[in-house]
């Protein structure tokens, strides 16, 4: 696994864009960028389940780690979902389990810095240096209307 950054500075309150980024309609947007009809299936509070699914039910589950509301969303990997059933695990998803998504919010003077800290397969790399930095301007345009 390898530790990614990725950064954008949002002309708005961070708890505006707390909402773009957890609110399903806005979600299903800027997420369609790794995958068109993603969306979570969760209540987004600490402690709880979050089911990462594509239209057709798989994905992955993770759990919410920690959640400070409008400051941070930590978000532990666990397994696979085929078909919206949790899988026990396997070979392929030990590989990364347990990686994390950070989300960080931090405002100063009305503009906010949105920081995703991601654990990343080599494997992956390309595509989440590609698909992150469009996912988080979709964010930036939804919190900036």
């Amino acid at each position: 696994m390898q530790k990614q950054n990725y950064l954008v500075l949002i002309d708005a309150p961070k708890e505006r864009i707390w909402k773009e980024l957890w609110n399903d309609s806005s979600y299903r947007k800027w997420t369609a960028v790794f995958y068109e009809g993603s969306h979570a299936v969760t209540d987004w509070k600490e402690g709880s389940t979050v089911l990462f699914l594509n239209p057709d039910k798989d994905g992955m589950y993770s759990i919410i780690d920690k959640c400070i509301e409008n400051e941070l969303m930590s978000i532990k990997h666990i397994g696979i979902v085929k078909k919206g059933i949790e899988m026990p695990p396997d070979e392929e998803s030990q590989k990364w389990a347990g990686s994390e998504e950070i989300y960080t919010l931090t405002e100063k003077d009305g503009k906010t810095e949105l920081k995703v800290n991601v654990d990343v397969d080599e494997g992956y790399l390309e595509f989440f240096d590609n698909a992150f930095p469009k996912a988080l301007a979709i964010v930036k345009e939804l919190s900036e209307k």
